[in-house]
């Protein structure tokens, strides 16, 4: 391959280009990113970024030394248009065309927006990149009233850093407790069981109706399913992401809820594959730091091998911050499973200071761990689950998040 395009310049695009000239990739190499900034660390965003500094903006994930080092071209604030396969091209939304001979679709996903009327009044926010972080954190300095619909982990962590400023703040969950799909209805009851500590309230099994606004335009109030009305001069909306794949559309690339890949991350089309959250890779769409940053070096590995050399074991991992805890969790939980508490005490259902390792059993074996500030013995038994399972990557030592 003498050109390599990367389509998406956050944290999979840059692990992609990093594995790219790792592995000997000494060609051409392209980034494109529709956003203007560096990539960055998205993380922070629903956390500190929130209550700190006005100044303070989240590290990017490269510095100029790296940025020069890699020999990339970079094409910023420039969103791809389409793809154009037979061609070997993608273009661009200004009219260019980059020729080239190999692709990584690493274009992530965007947040979803509440599909009702009043969902684009002013001071209705979603939280999914640095502007939209910019535009939130400009408006938690004015107004009492706060009501986030949706109560996962952006959501919920965003609760908690408006808890933290002081403000109060309501959580719409349409389901029976916040989490409860990743972690089952025991331990989703400890999370919400945070968000009483913190002092937010947490409304569960009623979904919103629709948003109330002012004559200016603004929003100030939530209307329930239940008939209840909220008010709110700030709704943030967390609601999921859905994958970036309009540009995609007329291309060859099965496409269903992300691109379709193999567990090597190779599309239907072996110079074409793709990582992070875009991808749909063995089945599985996973919004994590971790597969953002293990999937490209098998995916590269295959890219430039020109078919599927090599195979992804990923075991699902996942923390995230609320309420000054860290909760983490790694495994493969079903329905059915055996939640024990191995070490610290639940008390009324929620941890103490010192947190608690709770482990999910399934035929006399752990299947997977659950943690909140017990990071220690949590990496023992997240190890021993990755080596039984094979995982690649099972030595890890990176960061994880759902943003």
């Amino acid at each position: 391959m003498r050109t390599v395009t990367v389509v998406g310049a956050s944290l999979s695009g840059l692990y992609a280009a990093r594995e790219l000239r790792a592995q000997g990739f000494d060609g051409r190499l392209v980034v494109v990113g529709d956003e203007p900034h560096r990539p960055y660390d998205r993380p922070p965003l629903s956390k500190d970024y929130l209550t700190g500094a006005p100044d303070e903006d989240p590290p990017d994930l490269t510095d100029d030394e790296e940025f020069s080092a890699l020999d990339a071209e970079w094409i910023l604030g420039v969103r791809a248009a389409g793809l154009d396969p037979p061609g070997r091209t993608v273009l661009l939304a200004d009219g260019r065309e980059v020729r080239t001979d190999g692709v990584v679709v690493a274009t992530g996903a965007s947040a979803r927006g509440l599909p009702m009327p009043g969902g684009r009044l002013a001071g209705v926010h979603t939280l999914r990149t640095l502007d939209d972080a910019r535009a939130l954190r400009a408006e938690l300095t004015s107004g009492p009233r706060r009501v986030v619909v949706g109560g996962g982990f952006i959501g919920s962590e965003t609760a908690s850093s408006c808890a933290r400023l002081g403000h109060g703040v309501t959580v719409v969950e349409a389901a029976p407790l916040p989490l409860v799909a990743q972690l089952g209805p025991e331990m989703a009851a400890v999370c919400a069981g945070l968000h009483r500590r913190g002092g937010v309230e947490l409304i569960t099994g009623t979904g919103v109706a629709g948003l109330r606004g002012t004559g200016a335009g603004a929003v100030d109030g939530v209307e329930l399913a239940d008939g209840r009305l909220l008010p709110a001069e700030v709704v943030v909306v967390g609601i999921g992401a859905a994958p970036n794949t309009g540009w995609l559309a007329g291309s060859t690339l099965a496409l269903r809820d992300g691109v379709l890949c193999d567990d090597g991350c190779v599309t239907a089309l072996p110079e074409v594959v793709a990582v992070g959250d875009v991808a749909r890779v063995g089945g599985t769409r996973a919004e994590h730091w971790t597969s953002a940053t293990e999937q490209p070096r098998t995916a590269i590995r295959n890219l430039l091998a020109g078919h599927t050399a090599e195979r992804l074991r990923p075991l699902p991992y996942f923390w995230s911050d609320q309420y000054g805890a860290r909760i983490q969790f790694a495994g493969h939980r079903l329905p059915g499973d055996t939640v024990r508490v191995a070490e610290g005490t639940l008390t009324d259902g929620a941890p103490d200071a010192t947190g608690f390792l709770a482990l999910y059993e399934r035929e006399g074996r752990t299947a997977a761990v659950l943690s909140i500030d017990r990071p220690r013995p949590f990496t023992r038994v997240r190890r021993e689950l990755a080596c039984a399972a094979g995982a690649v990557g099972a030595e890890s030592t990176v960061r994880a998040d759902a943003s």
